[in-house]
């Protein structure tokens, strides 16, 4: 190491050490830093990435360890990101597990994957949360799938399964042997169980069922009865209940026997002799209660539940409203037959706001992911609706060609901005009111205050969008480019015109929503694009109607 390197590295002045070592060739600059002692992680955090990458593949692998621990996570990143696979696959090689999975993407996966490097490979993999192992999964090669999934420990191998889309599921269900499918079934937790039974086609289900118990299959058939859209349908009989005479003692002893199989554990419910519902205890009461409490004189026994046949999109609402981690699910004679867990709320919400919007695109809501949806599939999805606006769209036709002879050139190049102004002004106003909605903050019976506050708001608008549309049309449209017609009186006429259209379209933009939803509709169906063909058509028949009226 140079006397000047040496000087800088003492005074601690890193960003000068490092930009002396960037001067250097990579093997030099690999050498001065191997030999920087206790400055080698501040000088290597001082170096530009792509400088450090081409020196850390130069290095010993201890001096590449101490300097990928030494690094935080956003400056790691920056500096892989410059080391080819290859060379990560190398250094990885000669890496602890915990250094090696800061390190190791997907690529480097397959890579070491490809290279046959399981002894690298496996414990890289088990560290892996399930999550990212299910992009893992989801981006392999579909004969590479059973391999990799022998390499994981049994039961993240089953939490990956849950969480890997359905067609990698049907792939990998496809090349696992029937005690490898019957391995997975025993660690899935009911509902995760039925989920994947709907999603799976006939064949591929009669084999699930086939690697099941048979009181298993009882469950999963009593679960199946349930609607599509009710809470039992998205409910688990995995849950841990007390009898309120049990000791807090007692308590704890069946969690320990039981808390193996059960989804949650965390909030206990009680039951009486015929299983119903009488109150809750929670983990934190349990470990702060005295060993021979009494269950019943710690519990909550005004439980908030659900019925089996209630909507699931208004329990989800419900357990995000509450901050529930769970929720108990009755039957009619208020019997505890399962939960619903938070978890599964957070995918109805999901699921159902994707919906929405969908629908508020006219679009039919699609069942798969954007990228593993055919293009055929994603044609059938947008077609209908399309096909109905365009029809809808002949009555705006209609309008035209009945009003074109009275309607002047000026009044004519207006009905594009008239008409896009109200629909603007419509959806904005359905916008509001089916988000409300959905989120539980209005009912129907709350038409008449939605509609008083939508015209108060609807004035204010139209009245500055008038005056603004005056404006334009007489700065700019008359005065700087010179357009002919844009007299002082068709200019009011269109004014006029755009302010009636705005209080009309905030009318029909809150009020139809309201409208679908008392008629026990998705209100998101009759959002955007209906809205602004309605609005679009009774916009025309304002301005004919004024221009007739006061034109002559």
């Amino acid at each position: 190491m140079n006397q000047e390197l040496l000087q800088l590295l003492a005074a601690d002045n890193f960003s000068d050490a490092a930009a002396l070592l960037e001067k250097l060739s990579p093997e030099e600059a690999a050498r001065d830093l191997s030999e920087a002692g206790d400055k080698i992680i501040p000088l290597a955090r001082a170096l530009e990435s792509d400088t450090l990458a081409e020196i850390l593949v130069l290095l010993d692998p201890p001096i590449q360890q101490r300097i990928l621990e030494g690094l935080h996570d956003d400056e790691l990143q920056e500096v892989m990101e410059d080391v080819s696979v290859d060379d990560t696959v190398d250094i990885i090689e000669d890496l602890p597990e915990g250094v090696a999975r800061r390190i190791a993407e997907e690529d480097e996966i397959f890579a070491l994957f490809k290279e046959r490097k399981f002894s690298v490979l496996k414990p890289i993999l088990s560290s892996m949360n399930e999550i990212d192992l299910a992009e893992v999964f989801e981006h392999a090669m579909e004969e590479d799938l059973p391999v990799l999934f022998r390499i994981l420990p049994k039961d993240l191998a089953a939490d990956m399964f849950v969480e890997i889309d359905s067609d990698t599921q049907e792939k990998l269900l496809k090349k696992l042997t029937d005690k490898e499918v019957k391995a997975v079934m025993d660690e899935l937790f009911l509902d995760d169980t039925v989920d994947l039974i709907e999603e799976m086609p006939a064949n591929v289900v009669k084999r699930l069922l086939a690697q099941s118990d048979s009181e298993t299959r009882a469950y999963i058939n009593e679960i199946l009865k349930y609607p599509k859209d009710s809470a039992g349908s998205i409910m688990t009989i995995e849950y841990v209940r007390f009898r309120p005479d049990m000791t807090v003692e007692k308590a704890f002893d069946r969690i320990r026997e039981t808390a193996i199989d059960k989804e949650t554990i965390y909030t206990c419910y009680v039951t009486d002799t015929s299983n119903k519902l009488i109150g809750l205890v929670t983990a934190k009461e349990l470990m702060l209660a005295k060993k021979d409490a009494v269950i019943s004189d710690i519990m909550e026994d005004n439980v908030i539940y659900v019925n089996t046949k209630d909507d699931k999109e208004d329990v989800a609402r419900k357990i995000s409203d509450y901050g529930f981690l769970a929720i108990p699910v009755v039957d009619d004679e208020r019997r505890l037959v399962g939960i619903v867990t938070v978890d599964d709320a957070m995918d109805v919400i999901e699921e159902e706001n994707t919906e929405d919007i969908e629908r508020m695109a006219a679009i039919l809501p699609a069942q798969k992911p954007y990228l593993k949806t055919s293009v055929f599939s994603i044609y059938k999805n947008r077609v209908p609706w399309l096909l109905i606006l365009l029809v809808s769209a002949t009555f705006t036709g209609l309008i035209l060609n009945n009003f074109e002879a009275m309607l002047s050139t000026a009044l004519l190049a207006c009905v594009p901005m008239l008409m896009d102004t109200g629909g603007n002004s419509g959806s904005q106003a359905s916008v509001t009111v089916i988000r409300s909605l959905a989120l539980g903050e209005l009912t129907t019976k709350d038409s008449g205050r939605v509609l008083w506050k939508e015209f108060r708001v609807s004035l204010l608008l139209a009245a500055t969008l008038a005056v603004a549309c005056f404006a334009k049309l007489q700065l700019i449209d008359r005065l700087l480019f010179g357009f002919e017609g844009y007299t002082v009186v068709p200019c009011l006429v269109v004014s006029l015109a755009l302010f009636c259209t705005v209080v009309m379209a905030k009318f029909v933009g809150c009020m139809l929503p309201l409208l679908v939803k008392k008629m026990h509709l998705d209100p998101a169906a009759v959002a955007s694009p209906f809205i602004t063909t309605i609005v679009d058509a009774v916009s025309l028949l304002i301005l004919c109607g004024l221009s007739a009226w006061i034109l002559g």
